[in-house]
């Protein structure tokens, strides 16, 4: 009853500047990452409401050589039917999932992918999500089959196709001396239906709001 996510929500994207002019340009031209060691599965991703830690992300892309301009788009976001991992039947859902995959995979004698550091990362926050994005996209072609299975069988079927996946991330070491908050946590969302996105925007910055009704009233 409460599967779908009906709210809309702010996301922003790191990219290149020429990326982030195409997106406001022709809305249509969505990337798509696929890589294996995506966090959450393929799709397009977001920083929730943290367009600082986009700008981040974009900026540390630029000190490793792999974009040249850091940028940050954001986008208007409807999740719809949401793989949404902090709602704790989700994540239940998804072990379900790991367990027929840790079957199949001993099954045909492959051993289980695994999450792996990066060596110049000091908190060891595992980066490489490469176990849990076979996981996630395990999950996603599994309910895929079996929906167009039902479809050809019987023409309707009672699974749905989950839309977007939505995690939150705690990374990058302690804030301060003891603390249970850490630098780097966040939500990210990933887009699988290009429909979730319902326009991109250039990010303006803040005006303060006493200086402009002093102008006003000037």
């Amino acid at each position: 009853m409460y599967d779908i996510r009906p709210n809309l929500i702010i996301g922003f994207h790191g990219c290149e500047e020429a990326v982030k002019q195409k997106l406001l340009n022709s809305s249509s031209s969505i990337q798509i990452s696929n890589k294996p060691f995506d966090w959450l599965g393929h799709g397009m991703y977001f920083w929730e409401n943290n367009q600082d830690r986009a700008m981040e992300w974009a900026t540390e892309k630029q000190k490793r050589g792999e974009i040249d301009t850091p940028a940050v788009v954001g986008a208007v976001l409807q999740l719809g039917y949401c793989c949404d991992l902090l709602d704790s039947r989700y994540v239940q859902v998804l072990k379900n999932y790991y367990g027929l995959m840790a079957e199949f995979y001993k099954a045909v004698g492959k051993d289980l992918p695994e999450n792996k550091n990066l060596a110049h990362d000091v908190h060891k926050d595992k980066i490489l999500r490469v176990l849990d994005c076979t996981v996630i996209e395990y999950m996603h072609n599994e309910i895929y089959e079996q929906y167009m299975h039902d479809i050809n069988l019987k023409g309707f079927s009672d699974l749905k196709i989950f839309e977007s996946t939505r995690c939150v991330f705690t990374e990058g070491g302690p804030a301060y001396d003891g603390a249970g908050i850490f630098e780097k946590s966040h939500i990210q969302i990933c887009i699988r239906n290009p429909d979730c996105i319902k326009g991109f925007f250039n990010p303006r910055k803040s005006t303060p709001f006493n200086k402009w009704v002093e102008g006003k009233s000037n």
